[in-house]
């Protein structure tokens, strides 16, 4: 994807008014970025997975003031390899072990977190102790109390904590709240969104509930809440949740699928589903006076969004490279507002857990 500026990402998305913590995705932060420093932001990414291999690290060549100085990694080989490849020296290759060794090291500025969801809280919190700005790939984590955990620690010792929501910086998603907000659908009244994919029986750590998460609703359900979220422009106040427990034996400890209903401030309702069933990646907007469709809606490519059955037109971004960026600006300015703020990772997991107490006991959950 071609490296734009921040103009053209306006121009793109537009800027969204924001209400709170969580008002919805927009670029209103970059409204007033922080000057442009003469040293980027040194990134440390601690996990070598796929998404940090294929997706993360290759992005950051379109980075403008976000740089990767150093890996952290359980596998020795992987990581001197993965190093070498980015110009890393070996001297800057740390392992989960030695993590706090880190704290020495001062090119590092940010810490991204990219590994399994239940292995999340350990290493943010350890980064944060190591006097480290934390980026934390969603789903924040598989329990509430960890999430709520995260958000105070990196308050208490002042560093900033943000979660992975790559799409409120990708154009198509940002020019469908730019709609919702400019009165293009008239009066907003309900959205739906399904978010699935089929997980085989080789599901790696998807199927375990220590390190998996909650299941299929944290994993690819998540873009469902995240999209109804930032499309209504409001965080939910209630919810209602069913779950779809099969005798599947690799589900056993987590979620399969999921539906439920967000019910928000202004009126609108949210319909989702979610599953390790069925492939699945949408949304739609009905308001009164017309609808958006997405579909795909919140992947890394290939977005097709419809207005009354017109299609959308966008100038293409790198939703990676800003979202990295936006980061590293608002650690470079602590004034600036982090439009991805581990309170919103928070809002999320706590949604999860409303969901799925909802579904134990029948009855809807009010969200404080």
């Amino acid at each position: 994807m071609a490296e734009l500026s921040r103009r053209e990402v306006l121009a793109a998305g537009g800027a969204v008014a924001a209400s709170g913590v969580v008002a919805g995705l927009g670029m209103e932060a970059f409204a007033n970025p922080a000057q442009e420093p003469s040293k980027p932001v040194g990134w440390a990414i601690l996990g070598l997975g796929g998404y940090a291999t294929n997706q993360i690290l290759p992005n950051m060549k379109f980075c403008k003031n976000s740089k990767p100085v150093a890996v952290i990694s359980g596998s020795p080989d992987k990581a001197k390899r993965i190093a070498a490849q980015y110009d890393i020296p070996e001297s800057k290759i740390y392992d989960y072990k030695n993590l706090e060794a880190i704290k020495n090291d001062p090119d590092i500025e940010v810490v991204y977190v990219i590994t399994p969801p239940g292995t999340h809280h350990e290493y943010t919190m350890r980064a944060l102790r190591a006097g480290k700005h934390v980026c934390c790939e969603k789903p924040m984590t598989g329990d509430l109390k960890e999430a709520e955990e995260m958000v105070a620690e990196a308050k208490k010792l002042g560093k900033r904590l943000g979660v992975g929501y790559r799409c409120h910086f990708e154009p198509h998603n940002l020019e469908a709240v730019r709609l919702c907000r400019s009165g293009a659908l008239g009066t907003l009244r309900t959205i739906r969104s399904d978010h699935g994919f089929t997980m085989g029986w080789d599901t790696g750590w998807h199927h375990r509930r220590d390190i998996g998460g909650y299941g299929a609703i944290s994993e690819i359900g998540i873009y469902a809440i995240q999209a109804c979220c930032y499309l209504a422009g409001a965080d939910p106040i209630e919810v209602y949740g069913t779950r779809d427990k099969l005798a599947v034996p690799r589900f056993k400890e987590v979620e399969d699928v999921n539906h439920f209903n967000l019910i928000f401030p202004n009126g609108i309702q949210g319909f989702c589903a979610t599953a390790y069933s069925w492939n699945a990646n949408n949304f739609r907007v009905y308001g009164d006076r017309g609808r958006i469709d997405a579909e795909p809606a919140t992947g890394y490519s290939g977005h097709n969004f419809t207005i009354n059955g017109k299609k959308i037109e966008v100038q293409a971004a790198n939703q990676w490279a800003l979202q990295m960026d936006h980061f590293s600006d608002c650690v470079r300015d602590p004034k600036m507002k982090c439009i991805i703020p581990g309170e919103m990772g928070l809002r999320d997991i706590r949604i999860i857990d409303a969901v799925l107490r909802s579904a134990e006991s029948g009855k809807p959950i009010k969200l404080k």
